[in-house]
């Protein structure tokens, strides 16, 4: 079976952990909800690896195993998602589907 594998991705000047699994055209990304990291969505990335797709969630600025933002009390919801299109590009990701718990502006916004 195929392990999810991590590595940290520059985004605009941090470095962003990534979790993923499986290969392929079609990607899902999975953005984890606050205060959470990349382990929430763990299960899931497996299935959707099994079913064929490539499955990656990271952890936002400022959670987990990312960077700290050198100014956290200035960050907000813009960066948010700058640093989700800026993972995409640095991955060469044109096309995702998007992930959430609930919907959410970040991911509204995002797509």
């Amino acid at each position: 079976m195929e392990k999810i594998q991590h590595s940290h991705v520059e985004v605009r000047g941090l470095k962003l952990h990534v979790a993923q699994i499986g290969s392929g055209d079609k990607v899902v990304v999975f953005l984890h909800g606050f205060p959470e990291i990349w382990y929430t969505w763990r299960h899931q990335l497996i299935a959707v690896a099994n079913a064929g797709y490539r499955a990656i969630a990271f952890d936002f600025r400022g959670y987990g195993l990312s960077d700290q933002p050198p100014e956290p009390e200035k960050a907000n919801f813009n960066d948010l998602v700058d640093d989700v299109v800026g993972l995409l590009d640095s991955l060469g990701i044109n096309k995702v589907v998007l992930a959430t718990k609930i919907s959410s502006p970040l991911d509204l916004h995002t797509a």
